[in-house]
């Protein structure tokens, strides 16, 4: 039997950084409380019956496995990064999109919204409802910078 996830969270962070976008991308981990986890990227799909929960504290080092989405950037620039869910209306399971720009909040949730209405075209099925979780950082100058939004599955 393969593992299936039972419950997930969802969760975001943002960071700047004087020395490099890897720190940055660093410090917004720890601040999306994901950064001393072993993290494994996975696609998009909510199995059946699974439960959100709120954040969770998992233990250092777990290998975690995610739907991962992240920015980064330099000095002057407007980065985001985030995701959409949402759950099929017929109780199959549901969904994840995930997306990243040079670009605003508001710029990514737009293309978001494109991508979860193809994906329910394709399936052909409706969802509930669709959440979103989105970041977005103007980077200040002599800095790095990294936003990132994440779907976080637990057995």
């Amino acid at each position: 039997m393969l593992p299936l996830p039972t419950k997930f969270f969802v969760t975001s962070g943002k960071a700047v950084s004087k020395v490099s976008d890897l720190n940055a991308f660093d410090l917004a981990l720890l601040n999306a409380k994901i950064g001393e986890l072993n993290l494994v990227s996975v696609s998009s799909i909510l199995p059946i019956g699974i439960e959100q929960l709120p954040i969770t504290d998992l233990p250092m080092g777990s290998i975690t496995h995610c739907v991962l989405a992240e920015q980064r950037g330099g000095e002057g620039e407007m980065i985001s990064a985030g995701i959409a869910y949402g759950f099929r209306k017929d109780g199959k399971g549901g969904y994840v999109a995930e997306g990243h720009l040079h670009g605003t909040k508001k710029a990514l949730k737009e293309i978001l919204e494109w991508k979860m209405e193809e994906m329910a075209m394709i399936r052909d099925m409706e969802f509930r409802k669709i959440e979103y979780k989105i970041e977005e950082l103007s980077i200040p100058m002599d800095h790095y910078g990294a936003v990132l939004a994440a779907v976080v599955y637990m057995l």
